[in-house]
């Protein structure tokens, strides 16, 4: 101990006494400090990319939110003129993608909201990229759908952005990035790395919601339609937060189109 006592004594004469010993002992010091900080740093940056994955989706959710208000501010009625088309048609709601499937003929996707926080069949799924699927079955606290990968969707209305020519996106079966645009007639002018949004037609989604490119076309056998070939802009093996789209006047427009039954 005495020992021990006399060598702490002389390291720290030697370190106060001598400039060049102190100057290269802090040196040392916080070179040891300064790594066990950022160390402790990065540990604490991936302990909370949940948090901020979370947040950011949250954010995501209330910045399309106000995308909705300020394109229904710009629209051709006045803004003195009290109309409820003026009322955003979407509310989108963040969730956190519970479990989802992609190597199956039927895909679902499970999602920690349900109607607690105000989610409800026959609303829409998308994330960042694009398209993800349709609500079917909700509880108190969760959420389960058809993803796009799942051939009981029957189609999301989709169009060709350059021309506006819409059709029917059904998913191939084949693989998990990749979906058929139907419907198209071999007339219009179509072309590889042509973008393929939902369309007004949809009465799920909001209109120009990205779903993919085109990576190849040819006439279907028989018919008069293209078979088009779309690679899917959302990755479904990655998927960890979406947002839930709910068009506020759905029931109003399924409920007058029911009207037309048989007519």
């Amino acid at each position: 101990m005495m020992f021990l006592a006399l060598e702490t004594i002389s390291l720290v004469m030697i370190v106060s006494l001598n400039n060049y010993q102190r100057v290269n002992f802090f040196n040392s010091s916080n070179d040891l400090t300064g790594a066990i900080n950022e160390k402790y740093s990065s540990m604490d940056d991936y302990f909370s990319l949940s948090r901020s994955n979370a947040r950011l989706a949250a954010e995501n959710a209330s910045l399309h939110k106000q995308l909705q208000l300020r394109m229904m501010q710009q629209e051709q009625y006045p803004k003195t003129r009290p109309d409820t088309v003026d009322a955003p048609a979407y509310v989108f709601t963040s969730a956190k993608v519970i479990s989802n499937s992609t190597n199956k003929q039927f895909n679902y996707i499970t999602l920690n909201k349900g109607s607690r926080q105000g989610i409800k069949p026959d609303m829409g799924i998308i994330c960042t990229d694009g398209v993800v699927g349709v609500i079917t079955n909700v509880s108190l606290n969760y959420s389960t759908g058809l993803s796009l990968l799942n051939k009981r969707l029957m189609g999301i209305s989709a169009k060709i952005t350059r021309n506006n020519y819409s059709g029917a996106l059904v998913w191939d079966g084949d693989h998990y990035n990749t979906a058929d645009l139907k419907e198209i007639p071999f007339n219009v002018m179509v072309n590889v790395g042509d973008s393929v949004v939902t369309s007004s037609n949809s009465g799920i989604f909001p209109e120009g919601i990205m779903i993919g490119k085109i990576t190849k076309y040819d006439v279907e056998s028989g018919t008069n339609f293209f078979n088009i070939k779309v690679e899917l802009s959302t990755n479904f093996k990655t998927l960890k937060y979406v947002e839930v789209v709910q068009n506020t006047k759905h029931a109003e427009l399924k409920k007058l189109e029911l009207n037309n039954v048989g007519e």
